[in-house]
């Protein structure tokens, strides 16, 4: 099979699968853990500022994180869950 051919089934594999028809596509459910932000950066020793500098994203947006008025998803929380368990990620991979 071509790449094109292949990529040609994967597409409408999937536009099956959006409308709900039966493809046999193995679906993987991937549970990414809730983080505590706040917590998360202090264990790092930075700086919101500095943090927020570190991981890519606005101070605004850190803060509105650690008060709880918004939560990180998709690849934010994937790299937090990522440093909360070994916080020297940070300074090791993204500095």
């Amino acid at each position: 099979m071509s790449a094109f051919e292949s990529i040609k089934q994967g597409l409408t594999e999937a536009l099956a699968f959006a409308e709900g028809r039966e493809t046999g596509a193995v679906v993987h459910h991937v549970e990414v853990p809730a983080v505590d932000v706040a917590a998360i950066r202090a264990s790092t020793g930075l700086s919101q500022g500095a943090f927020a500098r570190s991981i890519g994203v606005a101070k605004g947006t850190l803060l509105n994180w650690e008060h709880g008025r918004r939560r990180p998803t998709g690849p934010a929380q994937v790299l937090l869950a990522m440093i909360a368990k070994k916080p020297s990620l940070v300074s090791e991979l993204l500095r």
